[in-house]
């Protein structure tokens, strides 16, 4: 039987059976430990900032990153409709509620342009807050995401959040080891957050980071992601807090896979290269590229398939899947949710262009030269059985 070829799977291959021997052999297992700090530490480092708060899931890092700078219930946040749901899932954690933005079409990443418009349009700046004209509301922050791997132009937004009483969180959480202008995503605003979830670049099984420069926000973070319990051998708690650090075991897996990043980004880089070369012999399909100003670490690597070539990209996943190659549609713009009907989008035109043709191919970092192969194998029939 032909082996399955996953869509994304982590590559445990490093020190990681040792770290956890260490952990159960010490006993230390829970939210507090020697990894747990190490990782941080480590990370955050690496990453270019002065501190990293690990949490139990980037949808919790993200949470606590919009409420420590202020974001507060019947707040609006601006948020890409491209992108994974747990992005607008917390804001309304927060009780504010997202605004959707279209997608920039070289990218596919937010549109900065669109964003400002939005903003000089459609809201006012009164008493020291940006309002929403439409619904009264203050928007309160920008919430970019680095999406499959390749950064927003962050730029235009960080001087609109500059210019204007917003604050600006990077969601990195797909794009770990990719680059913005030569720093890494998730130094350039005053807070960002990483995902480590199994699909990730590396993976913790599951988890999150915090990333700032900031100690007040850091401390902050800290602070509500830990009960939000004062300080000393009391438990005492004056606000509501979130249990929501990431453990012992978690951590040590997040420091062996570190270890082994820049060997990841590589490979992910290699199999982009190779997808980019086969694709361009078959035509018919428009890969996620680069900007100028970026590196992209390829999280996922994704492209638009021409339906006069390949046809429905639905049926052509649906075919894929059937002969255990696992592609993937594109994330289903937030504006197109059930749960978020009725909410703001603002021109939303290019991210359902996007989501109508796009389709992720197979790209764990432990893909071999044969399985892409096969992946490519698989579209050059789809390419004859449609134009036949």
């Amino acid at each position: 039987m032909t082996r399955p070829i996953p869509n994304a799977v982590p590559c445990l291959r490093g020190n990681e059976w040792q770290y956890l021997k260490e952990c159960l052999d010490s006993n230390w297992v829970s939210s507090v430990g020697p990894f747990v700090d190490r990782f941080e530490r480590e990370l955050a480092r690496w990453v270019g900032v002065r501190y990293g708060v690990a949490t139990v899931s980037g949808t919790a890092a993200l949470h606590v990153a919009l409420l420590a700078p202020g974001v507060l219930a019947d707040d609006e946040v601006l948020v890409p409709a491209l992108t994974f749901v747990a992005t607008a899932n917390a804001v309304r954690y927060c009780g504010a509620v997202p605004v959707f933005m279209d997608s920039e079409p070289r990218t596919w990443t937010v549109d900065p342009q669109k964003v400002a418009d939005f903003l000089a349009r459609e809201c006012e700046v009164r008493g020291g807050r940006v309002v929403n004209r439409a619904t009264r509301r203050r928007v309160q922050a920008l919430l970019p995401v680095h999406l499959y791997g390749h950064p927003a132009d962050l730029d235009p937004l960080i001087e609109l959040a500059a210019r204007l009483p917003l604050v600006l969180v990077e969601d990195a959480a797909e794009a770990l080891g990719a680059l913005y202008k030569g720093r890494r995503v998730g130094a350039h605003g005053p807070l960002g957050c990483l995902s480590f979830n199994g699909n990730k670049i590396i993976t913790t099984g599951g988890g999150g980071m915090i990333l700032t420069d900031d100690e007040a926000l850091a401390r902050r973070a800290r602070y509500l992601t830990t009960q939000a319990r004062d300080e000393g051998p009391e438990w005492i708690h004056r606000e509501v807090g979130f249990n929501y650090r990431l453990t012992n075991l978690q951590a040590a897996l997040g420091v062996a896979q570190l270890e082994q990043l820049e060997t990841f980004v590589s490979s992910k880089r290699e199999t982009a290269r190779a997808y980019a070369v086969a694709l361009a012999a078959l035509g018919g399909a428009e890969p996620l590229g680069e900007a100028p100003w970026a590196t992209s670490s390829y999280w996922m690597y994704s492209v638009l398939l021409d339906p006069a070539c390949y046809g429905d990209a639905r049926d052509l996943i649906a075919r894929a899947n059937a002969e255990g190659i696992q592609l993937r549609p594109l994330w289903r713009p937030l504006h197109r949710q059930p749960i978020f009907e009725g909410h703001q989008a603002y021109r939303v035109e290019v991210a359902d262009r996007l989501y109508a043709r796009g389709v992720s191919l197979p790209c764990s970092v432990g893909i071999t030269s044969e399985e892409r192969l096969r992946v490519i194998g698989f579209l050059a029939a789809a390419r004859d059985r449609t134009s036949a």
